[in-house]
């Protein structure tokens, strides 16, 4: 698998957005201003709450094909590899880690395998358009974390979407829970949510390690970022944490993470967290306290180390 300099862009897009030429002037200058060589594009889609066994991908909300397609053809014509990435929200703001039900069949109550009937009608669309417009990796589903015990079902999965994906795939597991998934071999590439504190770079990737080892499989952050707030480098997950609006945190964490992942060879590369399509003004970028790096001294260590890394096979 060749190095991924990549970046999230577009997160929470909604109909429309795509097609809005702001967007696409945002994609060219997320490449420029990140020397990125990877696109990761997010489609994204809800269910009404955590025990709801219908996934409302083809809402009124929902980016069209037509958009997708163009957004991807776009990014390839500048020079940017495409990812493509269908995640799953809960419409009710309950984090997606906890979408769950019950072990065992129960009548009248809702099920893991209606669940995953619906999700895999949803994976399968986009694993067509992604086999269509020539993405190299599909992920096939992001922080999932109740149902990653559920290994048959996955298992299943897989093989529905390499019927229409010839692609890599990987599945972007949740932070502290690359040693937990049991079918890591069923997957093309390992990856995994990198929000790790400040000062436990080392021991995680130790743990890390462990896991590509024992699979002998590729591996790269899928996502990986940090907040511009003040203490937020020490709890980077915590979206709603507050605290003060701080460069330096944000820059110190990227140049530890940099830093501790550069002596690991089997780490091949990273899905930054985030560029928005629609971006903040430049002026307004140094009082944003989000993941976002657009306008901010984080996009120069980005940037400085991205251009140092070299692509290889």
């Amino acid at each position: 698998m060749e190095t991924i300099n990549g970046i999230t862009f577009g997160f929470m897009s909604q109909r429309g957005d795509w097609q809005d030429p702001m967007s696409r002037e945002s994609l060219r200058m997320m490449k420029e201003e990140l020397a990125a060589s990877h696109v990761i594009l997010p489609i994204t889609v809800t269910q009404a709450h955590p025990q709801s066994t219908k996934i409302d991908w083809q809402s009124d909300n929902v980016l069209i094909d037509a958009e997708v397609k163009g957004m991807i053809a776009y990014a390839q014509g500048i020079g940017l590899k495409v990812i493509l990435k269908p995640m799953v929200n809960v419409a009710d703001g309950t984090w997606r880690a906890h979408i769950n039900f019950f072990d065992y069949d129960v009548p009248c109550e809702p099920t893991w395998s209606q669940w995953f009937d619906s999700y895999r009608e949803y994976l399968n669309h986009y694993a067509k358009l992604a086999e269509e417009t020539g993405c190299v990796m599909l992920v096939i589903g992001c922080e999932l974390v109740n149902s990653d015990r559920r290994e048959a079902q996955w298992r299943e999965t897989i093989s529905q979407i390499r019927q229409h994906y010839n692609g890599l795939l990987t599945y972007n597991c949740d932070k502290y829970q690359e040693n937990n998934l049991t079918w890591w071999d069923a997957v093309d590439v390992i990856s995994s949510s990198g929000y790790y504190p400040i000062d436990k770079w080392e021991q995680e990737l130790d743990r890390i390690e462990q896991v590509v080892n024992h699979y002998q499989k590729p591996f790269f952050f899928c996502e990986v970022g940090c907040p511009s707030r003040e203490g937020s480098q020490y709890l980077p997950n915590d979206w709603s944490f507050s605290g003060e609006v701080s460069m330096i945190a944000q820059s110190r964490w990227f140049e530890k993470m940099f830093t501790a992942c550069d002596k690991r060879n089997w780490i091949q590369g990273f899905g930054i967290w985030d560029w928005k399509a629609r971006l903040y003004s430049r002026e307004m970028a140094l009082k944003d306290d989000d993941y976002g790096v657009y306008g901010k001294p984080a996009a120069a260590i980005i940037r400085e180390f991205y251009k140092s890394t070299k692509q290889y096979i």
